[in-house]
Protein backbone atom coordinates (compact mmCIF):
# COMPACT_ATOMS: atom_id res chain seq x y z
CA UNK A 1 0.00 0.00 0.00
CA UNK A 2 0.95 3.65 -0.20
CA UNK A 3 2.97 4.58 2.83
CA UNK A 4 0.11 6.49 4.49
CA UNK A 5 -2.24 3.56 4.78
CA UNK A 6 -2.18 1.75 8.11
CA UNK A 7 -4.11 0.25 10.97
CA UNK A 8 -6.77 2.51 12.54
CA UNK A 9 -7.34 4.44 9.33
CA UNK A 10 -10.62 5.92 8.11
CA UNK A 11 -11.67 5.57 4.46
CA UNK A 12 -14.34 7.70 2.81
CA UNK A 13 -17.85 6.31 3.13
CA UNK A 14 -20.62 6.36 0.52
CA UNK A 15 -21.88 7.82 -1.71
CA UNK A 16 -18.23 7.98 -2.82
CA UNK A 17 -16.00 4.96 -3.17
CA UNK A 18 -12.74 4.97 -1.23
CA UNK A 19 -9.57 4.67 -3.32
CA UNK A 20 -6.69 2.42 -2.25
CA UNK A 21 -3.40 2.22 -4.09
CA UNK A 22 0.17 1.04 -3.80
CA UNK A 23 3.24 -0.36 -5.50
CA UNK A 24 3.95 -3.82 -6.90
CA UNK A 25 5.83 -5.81 -9.49
CA UNK A 26 5.21 -4.40 -12.95
CA UNK A 27 2.52 -6.38 -14.76
CA UNK A 28 1.49 -8.37 -11.67
CA UNK A 29 -2.12 -8.59 -10.50
CA UNK A 30 -2.97 -7.29 -7.04
CA UNK A 31 -6.07 -8.51 -5.19
CA UNK A 32 -7.62 -6.36 -2.48
CA UNK A 33 -10.15 -7.88 -0.08
CA UNK A 34 -12.26 -6.16 2.55
CA UNK A 35 -13.32 -8.39 5.46
CA UNK A 36 -15.66 -7.83 8.37
CA UNK A 37 -14.95 -8.47 12.03
CA UNK A 38 -15.94 -12.13 11.64
CA UNK A 39 -13.51 -12.62 8.76
CA UNK A 40 -16.27 -12.77 6.16
CA UNK A 41 -15.09 -11.29 2.86
CA UNK A 42 -17.34 -8.36 1.95
CA UNK A 43 -15.59 -7.19 -1.19
CA UNK A 44 -12.83 -8.36 -3.52
CA UNK A 45 -11.20 -6.25 -6.24
CA UNK A 46 -8.23 -6.76 -8.55
CA UNK A 47 -5.93 -4.39 -10.41
CA UNK A 48 -2.78 -4.66 -12.50
CA UNK A 49 0.48 -2.96 -11.57
CA UNK A 50 1.19 -0.41 -14.31
CA UNK A 51 3.28 2.59 -15.24
CA UNK A 52 6.88 3.57 -14.82
CA UNK A 53 6.44 3.82 -11.06
CA UNK A 54 4.87 0.35 -10.78
CA UNK A 55 1.60 1.37 -9.14
CA UNK A 56 -1.85 -0.10 -8.82
CA UNK A 57 -5.09 1.64 -7.87
CA UNK A 58 -8.49 0.27 -6.88
CA UNK A 59 -11.81 2.01 -6.21
CA UNK A 60 -13.76 0.22 -3.51
CA UNK A 61 -17.51 -0.06 -3.72
CA UNK A 62 -19.27 2.66 -1.68
CA UNK A 63 -19.57 1.58 1.95
CA UNK A 64 -21.87 2.58 4.79
CA UNK A 65 -20.21 4.22 7.76
CA UNK A 66 -18.80 1.92 10.40
CA UNK A 67 -16.32 -0.84 11.05
CA UNK A 68 -14.00 -2.35 12.05
CA UNK A 69 -12.81 -3.97 8.83
CA UNK A 70 -9.62 -5.63 7.65
CA UNK A 71 -8.16 -4.59 4.30
CA UNK A 72 -5.70 -6.95 2.63
CA UNK A 73 -3.66 -6.53 -0.55
CA UNK A 74 -2.12 -9.64 -2.14
CA UNK A 75 0.38 -10.07 -4.95
CA UNK A 76 1.35 -13.69 -5.47
CA UNK A 77 2.58 -15.05 -2.13
CA UNK A 78 3.02 -11.60 -0.61
CA UNK A 79 0.32 -9.78 1.31
CA UNK A 80 -0.21 -6.80 3.60
CA UNK A 81 -3.19 -6.53 5.96
CA UNK A 82 -4.50 -3.37 7.60
CA UNK A 83 -6.79 -3.79 10.60
CA UNK A 84 -9.27 -1.69 12.56
CA UNK A 85 -10.28 0.18 9.41
CA UNK A 86 -13.44 2.30 9.52
CA UNK A 87 -15.53 4.06 6.89
CA UNK A 88 -16.56 7.63 7.59
CA UNK A 89 -15.69 11.12 6.36
CA UNK A 90 -12.11 12.11 5.56
CA UNK A 91 -11.00 15.74 5.90
CA UNK A 92 -7.67 17.21 4.85
CA UNK A 93 -6.27 20.02 7.03
CA UNK A 94 -3.55 22.22 5.58
CA UNK A 95 -1.85 25.58 6.00
CA UNK A 96 0.85 27.24 8.06
CA UNK A 97 1.64 27.57 11.77
CA UNK A 98 -1.87 28.36 13.04
CA UNK A 99 -2.97 25.07 11.51
CA UNK A 100 0.15 23.34 12.87
CA UNK A 101 -0.43 24.49 16.48
CA UNK A 102 -1.07 21.37 18.55
CA UNK A 103 -3.78 20.70 21.11
CA UNK A 104 -1.05 21.08 23.74
CA UNK A 105 -0.76 24.78 22.83
CA UNK A 106 -4.38 25.93 22.91
CA UNK A 107 -6.51 27.45 25.65
CA UNK A 108 -7.72 24.85 28.17
CA UNK A 109 -5.22 22.37 26.74
CA UNK A 110 -5.29 20.01 29.71
CA UNK A 111 -9.07 19.59 29.50
CA UNK A 112 -8.93 19.12 25.73
CA UNK A 113 -6.23 16.48 26.02
CA UNK A 114 -8.09 14.67 28.79
CA UNK A 115 -11.22 14.54 26.63
CA UNK A 116 -9.42 12.86 23.72
CA UNK A 117 -10.09 9.34 25.01
CA UNK A 118 -13.81 9.87 24.41
CA UNK A 119 -13.28 10.02 20.63
CA UNK A 120 -11.77 6.70 19.50
CA UNK A 121 -13.58 6.95 16.14
CA UNK A 122 -11.89 10.21 15.20
CA UNK A 123 -8.66 8.95 13.63
CA UNK A 124 -5.67 11.16 12.91
CA UNK A 125 -2.72 11.16 10.51
CA UNK A 126 0.07 13.74 10.04
CA UNK A 127 2.47 14.02 7.13
CA UNK A 128 5.96 15.21 7.94
CA UNK A 129 7.04 18.57 6.49
CA UNK A 130 8.84 17.96 3.20
CA UNK A 131 9.59 19.87 0.02
CA UNK A 132 10.46 18.85 -3.49
CA UNK A 133 11.26 20.53 -6.80
CA UNK A 134 9.26 17.85 -8.66
CA UNK A 135 5.86 16.28 -8.05
CA UNK A 136 6.23 13.17 -5.86
CA UNK A 137 4.10 10.04 -5.96
CA UNK A 138 4.58 9.19 -2.27
CA UNK A 139 5.10 11.09 0.94
CA UNK A 140 8.75 11.08 1.91
CA UNK A 141 8.09 10.89 5.65
CA UNK A 142 5.22 10.56 8.10
CA UNK A 143 5.10 12.24 11.50
CA UNK A 144 2.07 10.34 12.74
CA UNK A 145 0.69 7.17 11.10
CA UNK A 146 -3.04 6.58 11.33
CA UNK A 147 -3.75 6.57 15.07
CA UNK A 148 -6.44 6.53 17.70
CA UNK A 149 -6.18 9.89 19.50
CA UNK A 150 -4.23 9.87 22.74
CA UNK A 151 -3.29 12.88 24.83
CA UNK A 152 0.48 12.86 25.19
CA UNK A 153 1.61 10.74 22.25
CA UNK A 154 -0.12 12.40 19.34
CA UNK A 155 -2.40 15.29 20.29
CA UNK A 156 0.08 16.94 22.61
CA UNK A 157 3.31 15.77 21.04
CA UNK A 158 4.93 19.22 21.11
CA UNK A 159 4.76 22.77 19.83
CA UNK A 160 3.86 23.10 16.14
CA UNK A 161 4.38 19.38 15.48
CA UNK A 162 1.29 17.16 15.75
CA UNK A 163 -1.54 16.99 16.01
CA UNK A 164 -3.23 20.15 14.68
CA UNK A 165 -5.61 21.67 17.24
CA UNK A 166 -7.88 23.28 14.63
CA UNK A 167 -8.07 20.02 12.70
CA UNK A 168 -8.71 17.93 15.81
CA UNK A 169 -11.35 20.26 17.26
CA UNK A 170 -13.16 20.42 13.91
CA UNK A 171 -13.04 16.65 13.48
CA UNK A 172 -14.21 16.00 17.02
CA UNK A 173 -17.10 18.42 16.51
CA UNK A 174 -18.03 16.81 13.20
CA UNK A 175 -18.13 13.43 14.93
CA UNK A 176 -20.42 14.83 17.63
CA UNK A 177 -22.71 16.42 15.02
CA UNK A 178 -22.82 13.52 12.53
CA UNK A 179 -22.14 10.39 14.56
CA UNK A 180 -19.89 9.15 11.76
CA UNK A 181 -16.23 8.11 12.06
CA UNK A 182 -13.95 10.96 11.01
CA UNK A 183 -10.51 10.68 9.45
CA UNK A 184 -8.23 13.72 9.75
CA UNK A 185 -5.14 14.22 7.60
CA UNK A 186 -2.82 17.04 8.70
CA UNK A 187 -0.48 18.52 6.08
CA UNK A 188 0.90 21.80 7.43
CA UNK A 189 4.14 23.78 7.70
CA UNK A 190 4.64 27.02 9.61
CA UNK A 191 5.66 30.23 7.87
CA UNK A 192 4.77 29.09 4.37
CA UNK A 193 3.11 31.25 1.69
CA UNK A 194 0.34 30.08 -0.60
CA UNK A 195 2.79 29.96 -3.52
CA UNK A 196 4.54 26.96 -1.93
CA UNK A 197 1.22 25.06 -1.73
CA UNK A 198 0.28 25.91 -5.31
CA UNK A 199 0.90 23.88 -8.44
CA UNK A 200 2.59 25.52 -11.38
CA UNK A 201 -0.83 25.77 -13.01
CA UNK A 202 -1.96 28.16 -10.25
CA UNK A 203 1.20 30.24 -10.46
CA UNK A 204 0.86 30.52 -14.22
CA UNK A 205 -2.80 31.52 -13.98
CA UNK A 206 -1.92 34.31 -11.53
CA UNK A 207 1.17 35.57 -13.34
CA UNK A 208 3.63 34.50 -10.63
CA UNK A 209 7.05 32.94 -11.25
CA UNK A 210 6.95 29.17 -11.23
CA UNK A 211 10.58 28.22 -11.89
CA UNK A 212 11.82 26.69 -8.64
CA UNK A 213 15.27 25.82 -9.89
CA UNK A 214 16.70 29.12 -11.04
CA UNK A 215 19.48 30.84 -9.19
CA UNK A 216 18.94 34.41 -8.09
CA UNK A 217 18.71 36.76 -5.12
CA UNK A 218 16.65 35.20 -2.35
CA UNK A 219 14.48 36.69 0.33
CA UNK A 220 13.48 34.87 3.49
CA UNK A 221 10.13 35.44 5.14
CA UNK A 222 11.18 34.07 8.51
CA UNK A 223 14.18 33.48 10.73
CA UNK A 224 16.24 30.38 10.01
CA UNK A 225 14.64 28.38 12.82
CA UNK A 226 11.50 28.16 10.72
CA UNK A 227 13.26 26.02 8.13
CA UNK A 228 13.55 23.21 10.66
CA UNK A 229 11.07 20.40 10.27
CA UNK A 230 9.60 21.15 13.67
CA UNK A 231 9.87 24.93 14.11
CA UNK A 232 9.12 26.47 17.48
CA UNK A 233 7.99 29.88 16.28
CA UNK A 234 7.50 30.55 12.63
CA UNK A 235 6.45 34.12 12.33
CA UNK A 236 9.39 36.50 12.63
CA UNK A 237 9.57 38.63 9.48
CA UNK A 238 13.01 39.89 8.67
CA UNK A 239 13.55 43.60 8.42
CA UNK A 240 14.67 43.42 4.81
CA UNK A 241 11.20 42.40 3.62
CA UNK A 242 8.81 45.29 3.23
CA UNK A 243 5.55 44.83 5.11
CA UNK A 244 3.40 45.38 2.04
CA UNK A 245 2.52 43.89 -1.28
CA UNK A 246 5.29 45.90 -2.92
CA UNK A 247 7.61 42.90 -2.75
CA UNK A 248 8.44 42.00 -6.32
CA UNK A 249 6.87 38.71 -7.44
CA UNK A 250 10.09 38.06 -9.32
CA UNK A 251 12.23 37.90 -6.20
CA UNK A 252 13.14 34.38 -5.20
CA UNK A 253 12.03 32.51 -2.12
CA UNK A 254 14.03 29.81 -0.40
CA UNK A 255 13.38 26.60 1.52
CA UNK A 256 9.74 25.71 2.14
CA UNK A 257 8.67 29.11 0.79
CA UNK A 258 9.80 28.22 -2.75
CA UNK A 259 6.92 28.09 -5.25
CA UNK A 260 5.23 24.67 -5.58
CA UNK A 261 7.63 22.73 -3.32
CA UNK A 262 4.94 21.82 -0.76
CA UNK A 263 2.39 21.04 -3.45
CA UNK A 264 4.96 18.71 -4.95
CA UNK A 265 5.97 16.92 -1.75
CA UNK A 266 2.92 17.09 0.54
CA UNK A 267 -0.24 17.47 -1.57
CA UNK A 268 0.51 15.69 -4.86
CA UNK A 269 1.21 12.34 -3.10
CA UNK A 270 -2.30 12.45 -1.57
CA UNK A 271 -4.30 13.08 -4.73
CA UNK A 272 -5.63 9.52 -5.00
CA UNK A 273 -7.41 9.93 -1.66
CA UNK A 274 -11.16 10.25 -1.61
CA UNK A 275 -11.91 13.31 0.53
CA UNK A 276 -15.06 14.78 2.05
CA UNK A 277 -13.64 18.26 2.65
CA UNK A 278 -10.65 20.53 3.23
CA UNK A 279 -9.89 22.89 6.12
CA UNK A 280 -7.29 25.60 5.42
CA UNK A 281 -5.60 28.05 7.80
CA UNK A 282 -2.99 30.08 5.93
CA UNK A 283 -2.37 33.65 4.88
CA UNK A 284 -0.17 35.33 7.48
CA UNK A 285 2.87 34.77 5.25
CA UNK A 286 1.10 36.44 2.34
CA UNK A 287 0.38 39.54 4.38
CA UNK A 288 4.06 40.19 3.65
CA UNK A 289 4.40 38.68 0.18
CA UNK A 290 2.29 39.09 -2.96
CA UNK A 291 -0.56 40.30 -0.75
CA UNK A 292 -2.74 41.67 -3.51
CA UNK A 293 -2.16 38.61 -5.71
CA UNK A 294 -3.97 36.52 -3.07
CA UNK A 295 -7.20 37.63 -4.71
CA UNK A 296 -6.10 35.36 -7.56
CA UNK A 297 -3.94 32.71 -5.92
CA UNK A 298 -6.42 31.60 -3.26
CA UNK A 299 -9.46 30.98 -5.51
CA UNK A 300 -7.11 29.43 -8.08
CA UNK A 301 -5.60 27.07 -5.50
CA UNK A 302 -9.05 25.95 -4.38
CA UNK A 303 -10.15 25.24 -7.95
CA UNK A 304 -6.89 23.50 -8.77
CA UNK A 305 -6.94 21.25 -5.69
CA UNK A 306 -10.52 20.31 -6.49
CA UNK A 307 -9.69 19.31 -10.04
CA UNK A 308 -6.60 17.41 -8.91
CA UNK A 309 -8.31 15.43 -6.14
CA UNK A 310 -11.32 14.68 -8.34
CA UNK A 311 -9.07 13.35 -11.11
CA UNK A 312 -6.64 11.56 -8.79
CA UNK A 313 -9.45 9.70 -7.02
CA UNK A 314 -10.95 8.48 -10.32
CA UNK A 315 -13.86 10.89 -9.86
CA UNK A 316 -14.71 9.80 -6.30
CA UNK A 317 -13.84 13.11 -4.62
CA UNK A 318 -16.63 15.44 -5.69
CA UNK A 319 -15.76 18.18 -8.20
CA UNK A 320 -16.82 20.96 -5.81
CA UNK A 321 -14.97 19.53 -2.83
CA UNK A 322 -16.13 21.59 0.20
CA UNK A 323 -13.34 23.95 1.22
CA UNK A 324 -13.38 25.75 4.57
CA UNK A 325 -10.84 28.30 5.72
CA UNK A 326 -10.02 30.63 8.60
CA UNK A 327 -9.93 34.33 7.88
CA UNK A 328 -6.82 35.91 9.38
CA UNK A 329 -6.91 36.75 13.07
CA UNK A 330 -4.56 39.44 14.43
CA UNK A 331 -0.88 40.23 14.81
CA UNK A 332 0.22 43.72 15.93
CA UNK A 333 -2.28 45.69 18.01
CA UNK A 334 -1.22 49.23 17.07
CA UNK A 335 0.05 48.67 13.56
CA UNK A 336 -0.98 51.23 10.96
CA UNK A 337 -0.25 48.75 8.18
CA UNK A 338 -3.32 47.42 6.38
CA UNK A 339 -1.79 44.26 4.88
CA UNK A 340 -3.79 41.99 7.22
CA UNK A 341 -6.99 43.84 6.33
CA UNK A 342 -6.28 43.54 2.62
CA UNK A 343 -5.41 39.86 2.95
CA UNK A 344 -8.70 39.18 4.80
CA UNK A 345 -10.56 40.88 1.95
CA UNK A 346 -8.63 38.92 -0.70
CA UNK A 347 -9.44 35.67 1.14
CA UNK A 348 -13.03 36.24 -0.02
CA UNK A 349 -11.99 37.12 -3.60
CA UNK A 350 -12.82 40.75 -2.74
CA UNK A 351 -16.49 39.92 -2.25
CA UNK A 352 -16.60 39.89 1.55
CA UNK A 353 -18.60 36.70 2.07
CA UNK A 354 -18.30 33.09 0.98
CA UNK A 355 -19.58 31.08 -0.73
CA UNK A 356 -19.69 33.43 -3.70
CA UNK A 357 -19.51 33.25 -7.49
CA UNK A 358 -15.72 33.01 -7.54
CA UNK A 359 -15.52 30.66 -4.55
CA UNK A 360 -18.48 28.24 -4.65
CA UNK A 361 -18.88 25.56 -1.98
CA UNK A 362 -16.56 27.36 0.44
CA UNK A 363 -17.07 28.51 4.02
CA UNK A 364 -15.14 30.85 6.30
CA UNK A 365 -14.47 31.19 10.02
CA UNK A 366 -14.02 34.86 10.93
CA UNK A 367 -11.28 35.13 13.58
CA UNK A 368 -10.42 38.83 13.87
CA UNK A 369 -12.14 38.99 17.28
CA UNK A 370 -10.01 36.17 18.74
CA UNK A 371 -6.76 38.12 19.18
CA UNK A 372 -4.37 36.95 21.90
CA UNK A 373 -1.82 39.64 22.72
CA UNK A 374 -0.26 37.56 25.49
CA UNK A 375 0.05 34.26 23.66
CA UNK A 376 3.34 32.62 24.67
CA UNK A 377 3.73 31.63 21.00
CA UNK A 378 3.50 35.24 19.82
CA UNK A 379 0.38 37.27 19.14
CA UNK A 380 0.25 35.85 15.61
CA UNK A 381 -0.73 32.52 17.23
CA UNK A 382 -3.95 33.02 19.24
CA UNK A 383 -4.71 30.17 21.63
CA UNK A 384 -8.49 30.21 21.18
CA UNK A 385 -8.81 27.52 18.56
CA UNK A 386 -12.11 26.28 19.97
CA UNK A 387 -14.09 29.21 18.55
CA UNK A 388 -12.23 28.86 15.26
CA UNK A 389 -13.20 25.20 15.03
CA UNK A 390 -16.80 25.92 16.06
CA UNK A 391 -17.20 28.50 13.29
CA UNK A 392 -15.66 26.08 10.80
CA UNK A 393 -18.08 23.41 12.01
CA UNK A 394 -21.07 25.66 11.33
CA UNK A 395 -19.82 26.30 7.81
CA UNK A 396 -19.13 22.62 7.22
CA UNK A 397 -22.61 21.62 8.38
CA UNK A 398 -24.23 24.23 6.13
CA UNK A 399 -22.04 23.99 3.02
CA UNK A 400 -20.57 20.47 3.07
CA UNK A 401 -23.54 18.67 4.61
CA UNK A 402 -26.42 20.83 3.40
CA UNK A 403 -27.97 21.64 6.79
CA UNK A 404 -30.27 24.53 5.87
CA UNK A 405 -31.08 25.33 9.51
CA UNK A 406 -27.52 26.24 10.49
CA UNK A 407 -26.57 29.91 10.70
CA UNK A 408 -22.93 29.98 9.63
CA UNK A 409 -22.31 33.56 8.48
CA UNK A 410 -22.25 36.81 10.37
CA UNK A 411 -24.26 39.88 9.27
CA UNK A 412 -23.19 41.66 6.08
CA UNK A 413 -24.29 45.03 4.68
CA UNK A 414 -26.87 45.07 1.90
CA UNK A 415 -27.21 48.82 1.31
CA UNK A 416 -25.98 52.21 2.51
CA UNK A 417 -28.11 55.37 2.27
CA UNK A 418 -26.80 58.90 2.79
CA UNK A 419 -28.83 61.49 4.69
CA UNK A 420 -26.92 64.48 3.38
CA UNK A 421 -28.85 67.14 5.28
CA UNK A 422 -28.28 65.42 8.64
CA UNK A 423 -24.73 64.25 7.87
CA UNK A 424 -25.61 60.61 8.48
CA UNK A 425 -25.04 57.31 6.69
CA UNK A 426 -27.47 54.44 7.35
CA UNK A 427 -25.99 51.00 6.70
CA UNK A 428 -28.50 48.14 6.49
CA UNK A 429 -27.33 44.60 7.24
CA UNK A 430 -28.60 41.17 6.24
CA UNK A 431 -29.30 40.06 9.82
CA UNK A 432 -30.35 41.39 13.19
CA UNK A 433 -27.44 43.17 14.86
CA UNK A 434 -26.05 42.88 18.37
CA UNK A 435 -23.76 45.78 19.25
CA UNK A 436 -21.03 44.84 21.73
CA UNK A 437 -19.15 48.11 21.70
CA UNK A 438 -18.80 51.26 19.67
CA UNK A 439 -15.26 51.52 18.42
CA UNK A 440 -14.57 54.92 16.87
CA UNK A 441 -12.33 53.41 14.20
CA UNK A 442 -14.62 50.49 13.30
CA UNK A 443 -16.28 52.30 10.39
CA UNK A 444 -14.47 54.66 8.07
CA UNK A 445 -15.63 56.63 5.07
CA UNK A 446 -13.59 57.65 2.06
CA UNK A 447 -13.94 61.42 1.71
CA UNK A 448 -12.93 62.93 -1.60
CA UNK A 449 -12.68 66.56 -2.56
CA UNK A 450 -11.60 65.54 -6.03
CA UNK A 451 -11.46 62.28 -7.95
CA UNK A 452 -7.70 61.89 -7.59
CA UNK A 453 -7.52 62.08 -3.80
CA UNK A 454 -9.24 60.15 -1.08
CA UNK A 455 -8.89 60.25 2.69
CA UNK A 456 -10.27 57.65 5.07
CA UNK A 457 -11.84 59.23 8.14
CA UNK A 458 -13.62 57.67 11.15
CA UNK A 459 -17.41 57.50 10.95
CA UNK A 460 -18.61 57.15 14.56
CA UNK A 461 -21.59 54.91 15.30
CA UNK A 462 -24.61 56.98 16.33
CA UNK A 463 -27.09 54.15 16.75
CA UNK A 464 -27.64 50.43 16.13
CA UNK A 465 -31.32 49.56 15.68
CA UNK A 466 -32.50 46.18 14.43
CA UNK A 467 -30.55 45.67 11.19
CA UNK A 468 -29.33 49.24 10.70
CA UNK A 469 -26.21 51.06 11.83
CA UNK A 470 -26.31 54.85 11.69
CA UNK A 471 -22.95 56.56 11.22
CA UNK A 472 -22.05 60.22 11.70
CA UNK A 473 -20.22 61.92 8.84
CA UNK A 474 -19.20 65.03 10.76
CA UNK A 475 -15.57 64.60 9.72
CA UNK A 476 -16.48 64.28 6.07
CA UNK A 477 -17.84 67.47 4.51
CA UNK A 478 -17.18 66.48 0.92
CA UNK A 479 -18.07 63.63 -1.40
CA UNK A 480 -18.31 60.16 0.22
CA UNK A 481 -16.98 57.56 -2.20
CA UNK A 482 -16.28 54.57 0.04
CA UNK A 483 -17.09 52.78 3.27
CA UNK A 484 -15.12 50.16 5.14
CA UNK A 485 -15.47 48.26 8.41
CA UNK A 486 -12.87 46.63 10.68
CA UNK A 487 -10.11 47.60 8.28
CA UNK A 488 -7.18 47.18 10.67
CA UNK A 489 -4.64 44.59 11.67
CA UNK A 490 -6.21 44.32 15.15
CA UNK A 491 -9.79 45.64 14.74
CA UNK A 492 -11.49 44.10 17.79
CA UNK A 493 -10.95 43.31 21.43
CA UNK A 494 -11.24 39.64 22.43
CA UNK A 495 -14.74 38.45 21.46
CA UNK A 496 -15.84 42.07 21.31
CA UNK A 497 -16.09 43.28 17.75
CA UNK A 498 -18.63 46.09 17.31
CA UNK A 499 -21.21 43.95 15.50
CA UNK A 500 -22.44 40.36 15.84
CA UNK A 501 -25.62 38.50 15.01
CA UNK A 502 -27.77 36.99 17.80
CA UNK A 503 -25.98 33.66 17.31
CA UNK A 504 -22.66 35.27 18.28
CA UNK A 505 -21.07 35.33 14.82
CA UNK A 506 -19.11 38.51 14.08
CA UNK A 507 -19.82 40.73 11.12
CA UNK A 508 -16.88 40.21 8.75
CA UNK A 509 -14.78 43.13 7.50
CA UNK A 510 -15.73 44.78 4.23
CA UNK A 511 -14.58 47.45 1.84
Amino acid sequence: FASYYGDHMVLQKKPSGAVVWGHGELGAMVTVTLSGASGLIIMEKTAQVKGSSGTWIIVLDPMDQGGPYALMAEQGLENVTLRDVYFGDVWLCSGQSNMAMTVLQVANASQELAAAARYPYVRIFAAAPARSSVELEDLEHIDLPWSIPTAAENLGHGNFTYFSAVCWLLGRSLYEALGSPIGLVEVAWGGTPIEAWSSRRVLQACGLPEDTGREGPQISLWHGACFNLKPALCFAPLLNLALSSSTSPHQYLSGPQTPSVLWNAMIHPLLNMTLRGVAWYQGEANAFLNTDQYNCTFPALIADWRRAFHTGSAGQTEPLLPFGFVQLSTYRRRSADDSFARLRWHQTANLGLVPNARMPSTFMAVAMDLGDEHSPYGSIHPRDKQNVAHRLLLGARAVAYGDKDVMFQGPYPTQAILEVARGLLNVTYSQELISHQRVAQAFEVCCCSQASSCQWLPAPVVAVVSRTVTLALSGCRTLVLGLRYAWAEWPCEYQACPLYNPQGLPAPPFL
